[in-house]
């Protein structure tokens, strides 16, 4: 078996997997945690509401703290989106996910996605410079943080290598491209990039719970 196939074939059997595995553990284990019953007399009933509204106010910082993570969101959004624009809007990729789940939908053009894809890696180098300068986010930082930094950008720029054909021959760049990705769901469920699910767990909660005492959100 060659190195493609295998990425092709077990290896993305079995991270697909892990990935699924993984996730349902994560989010298990956050359901069945045993909570303190609350007696107090709700003031709202309307609940889902205020979980909603903290899901969306808090993707934006208030106003008193704008200027000081006005970098910090704009290249976290700069490469949210460019990720997001890559994932599902080049055609392999829409393929693949129309093999998984038999939906599909048009793909943007490639002058796009390549866009996208050398915005997000800027992005992503901007967001680990700024992690290595400020001696605060240096202080804090942990393997999680670099690692989960590295499997994130791996499979853009080998992607953008393959789609260039850069490097090496095309089959091996494409196998290693594919590799990354399913380093990436391997690594998901236990790192910092389960965040991206768990942050609407947390603001969600956060914001019943408020709406349950009637605090104004």
């Amino acid at each position: 078996m060659d190195l493609l196939s295998f990425a092709r074939g077990p290896a993305l059997y079995w991270s697909l997997a892990i990935l699924i595995f993984g996730m349902l553990w994560r989010l298990t284990g956050i359901l069945l945690q045993k909570r303190k019953p609350d007696f107090s007399e709700p003031r709202s009933t309307a609940t889902w509401m205020g979980a909603l509204k903290l899901i969306v106010i808090r993707s934006w910082p208030h106003k008193e703290f704008a200027s000081r993570t006005a970098f910090t969101v704009t290249v976290s959004y700069l490469f949210h989106i460019g990720l997001a624009i890559v994932v599902f809007g080049f055609l392999p990729h829409i393929l693949f996910l129309k093999d998984v789940f038999g939906i599909s939908w048009p793909n943007l053009p490639n002058s796009v996605i390549y866009f996208a894809g050398a915005l997000t890696i800027g992005a992503l180098i901007a967001v680990m410079v700024r992690r290595l300068v400020n001696p605060v986010l240096k202080l804090i930082s942990n393997f999680d943080d670099y690692f989960s930094w590295f499997v994130t950008i791996t499979p853009v720029f080998t992607g953008l290598l393959a789609a260039a054909h850069l490097g090496a021959r095309y089959e091996t760049l494409l196998a290693i491209h594919i590799l990354s990705v399913e380093l990436l769901f391997i690594w998901f469920p236990f790192g910092k990039l389960m965040h991206a699910t768990l942050v609407f767990v947390s603001r969600g909660t956060t914001g019943a719970l408020f709406a349950r005492k009637g605090a104004q959100l």
